[in-house]
């Protein structure tokens, strides 16, 4: 049933570059050439402007917005609508990076692998992979992994071919498996 939801967001927002495991949680406007690896997920009513690729594993909650940063607003005597735009910066989003419901990210940051948007935040300059970030504008409230160890354990995995797991299994039932 997953296959076939996947096939038809695919198609309906006629997106040719996410891969097969891709999977949309509802309607968004996204725009053609977004890019996704595997196993993504892209919640409903998100507004992902042109130039964003997503690394596999990641999370972008309900309603998170990858937009603007692309007006030009400080020329004396010219209003902004007439200023122009600067020019296009692409918007690059790691691996197994979570996005939280209602986050907005300007066009043209990166964030890093394994990094952590909280819900509502508004990123407005690069965020350092393994951190988690929050507020407006978004800053570091703490490091995804206390012990170096753990993240470096978690960089290798990442940096691993891609694989399977069960979407948001509950903890009780993965340490039965």
């Amino acid at each position: 049933m997953r296959g076939v939801r996947r096939l038809f967001w695919r198609k309906l927002l006629r997106l040719n570059d996410v891969h097969p495991t891709v999977l949309f949680g509802g309607y968004g406007d996204i725009s053609r050439d977004f890019h996704a690896g595997e196993y993504v997920y892209v919640g409903p009513g998100c507004r992902i402007n042109p130039g964003v690729r997503v690394g596999s594993y990641s999370l972008l909650g309900p309603n998170v917005q990858i937009v603007g940063n692309d007006h030009v607003f400080d020329l004396p005597g010219v209003p902004i609508i007439f200023s122009g735009r600067p020019a296009f910066r692409p918007t690059q989003i790691g691996k197994d990076v979570w996005i939280g419901a209602g986050a907005t990210i300007l066009c043209g940051t990166t964030i890093g692998d394994g990094a952590v948007i909280a819900s509502g935040a508004v990123v407005t300059r690069d965020i350092e992979p393994f951190t988690v970030v929050g507020g407006v504008p978004a800053r570091l409230i703490r490091r995804r992994f206390p012990i170096l160890r753990d993240e470096l354990i978690h960089r290798k995995m990442l940096e691993a071919p891609a694989v399977p797991g069960g979407y948001c299994a509950p903890m009780a039932a993965r340490q039965e498996a």
